[in-house]
């Protein structure tokens, strides 16, 4: 009974800490909405600016965001790139990528989507644990 019931929480418990490693701030390019999955980094950090340049036929995402909090933020992103349907272009996830937010300083992160079907993106922001 005992290895049944730690056999049912196992599943639970790294389902939780899998989506703790994930939660943060969430950027969707086509429709400018921005989602808060961590309410800390939410009242610390605010994105001022969503756009799209066009980078040689491929497309280059760009987010500012600026820190409202005293102190350094080291932080992590990863771009994902959609087509004009909303469809993930198929291998364009980007690793993390680490930065710094000084204390209420404004910073720009970015990539260049690795496909030209690539239109619109989405980034993923998180604290560096």
């Amino acid at each position: 009974m005992k290895k049944w019931f730690i056999a049912l929480l196992l599943p639970l418990a790294l389902a939780a800490c899998s989506s703790s490693q994930t939660a943060g701030i969430s950027v969707d390019s086509s429709t400018q909405k921005v989602v808060f999955g961590d309410n800390v980094l939410g009242n610390r950090l605010s994105v001022e600016q969503i756009t799209t340049q066009d980078n040689n036929g491929l497309v280059r995402g760009i987010v500012s965001v600026t820190s409202k909090f005293t102190g350094d933020q080291q932080l992590q992103y990863r771009f994902y790139w959609y087509d004009e349907q909303g469809l993930e272009v198929n291998g364009s996830d980007s690793p993390w990528r680490t930065f710094v937010v000084r204390g209420l300083d404004t910073m720009s992160i970015q990539s260049v989507a690795m496909k030209p079907e690539a239109t619109q993106f989405r980034v993923q922001i998180r604290t560096l644990d």
